[in-house]
């Protein structure tokens, strides 16, 4: 793993994303606009799961005071997601909006363009510029003849220009696209070419399945290379998912020490315990814990804690009996019923 790439830091609701500030965790509401009950519910939800930031579409007017109500649910910064009209933008950052997704270059001429760009300058709010391979403008698709990473980055460096003819240099960028060999090319470019903090992720991923496969190669590709200052796991699913798994990708990739790393072996012809149902309830009995241990969960009294011999504590499956053990000590044997209930006790002592 090679160090975190030196970037341009911007505040969002007093987060710091960029210049050397942990990687953070983002996703989207995605119930109606005009659902605001549900969207806070749902906000609610996203915050209890280690969300660090929540975006919201504002597709019109009548969603702008959506805004208030998350900012007054959640003591999570909120961003704004705002197309085309450049008076939503503005009526977000009236409302308290911690931070603004727009492209300068679709929301008219110069003088819209200068609008946002003050507003946001005098009211602290960062813009985000989201660049992806389905949205790219005529000019740069014809120099390029398809949304290459060159043209990804292109676009988002013209978009960036706008607004810094205005002063405006609280910006972060992204640059998007569900291929991922193309979006990892273009992170990869655009932290050559730019100081300003990278925004990573696979748009339009997929399902559950797919769509963390996808995410783990982009998003966990670009952070052991020290590229990206805070990511969203993109998933046709339950915005939920996005946040933990978003978290899962910053602990594999050693960026977070926040919870239990759990290690467990693929079973084999020795197994005689049902290691996959108890991997997976170790798993759920652990998604809230905060330590920052190891946990063996392997099929094998034979190898089971050679193997895992790093671990902090763990279990090994027998044939009706299992064994429990911690690091440097003797292994205690134990019933295999008990094997769960034992492991969580060892964890509370640590």
């Amino acid at each position: 793993m090679t160090g975190r790439k030196n970037t341009k830091q911007v505040l969002a609701g007093g987060l710091p994303i960029g210049g050397g500030a942990p990687v953070t965790v983002q996703s989207m509401l995605n119930r109606p606009a005009e659902d605001f009950a549900g969207s806070v519910a749902q906000a609610k939800e996203l915050a209890a799961a280690g969300c660090q930031l929540i975006r919201a579409a504002i597709p019109n007017r009548e969603a702008v005071p959506l805004i208030e109500k998350l900012k007054e649910a959640v003591d999570v910064p909120i961003v704004a997601d705002i197309h085309f009209d450049y008076r939503l933008a503005l009526e977000a950052a009236a409302a308290g909006v911690d931070k603004i997704r727009i492209n300068p270059g679709n929301i008219g001429d110069e003088g819209r363009v200068k609008q946002v760009a003050d507003v946001c300058r005098q009211k602290g709010i960062p813009i985000r510029i989201g660049v992806n391979a389905g949205s790219l403008e005529k000019e740069i698709l014809k120099k390029y003849g398809a949304p290459t990473p060159e043209a990804l980055v292109d676009s988002a460096l013209y978009h960036a220009s706008l607004l810094e003819r205005f002063d405006f240099t609280d910006i972060v960028l992204s640059m998007k696209s569900s291929h991922v060999p193309t979006m990892y090319a273009a992170y990869a470019l655009a932290a050559e070419r730019t100081d300003y903090p990278l925004h990573v992720g696979v748009t339009e991923a997929g399902t559950e399945r797919m769509g963390l496969i996808r995410s783990a190669a982009g998003i966990g590709g670009l952070l052991l290379a020290g590229i990206g200052d805070t990511i969203r796991v993109s998933l046709t699913d339950d915005p939920v998912k996005e946040v933990r798994a978003g978290i899962d990708l910053l602990r594999a990739a050693g960026l977070r020490q926040d919870g239990p790393r759990i290690v467990s072996c693929p079973t084999c012809g020795r197994t005689r315990i049902d290691l996959i149902g108890l991997a997976g309830r170790v798993e759920e009995a652990l998604q809230d814990c905060k330590k920052p241990i190891t946990v063996a969960v392997m099929g094998c009294v034979v190898n089971g804690p050679g193997e895992a011999r790093e671990a902090d504590v763990g279990i090994a499956g027998g044939d009706g009996c299992g064994l429990v053990f911690r690091k440097g000590e003797k292994p205690r044997k134990v019933p295999e019923e008990k094997l769960l209930e034992e492991l969580l006790k060892e964890i509370e002592t640590l």
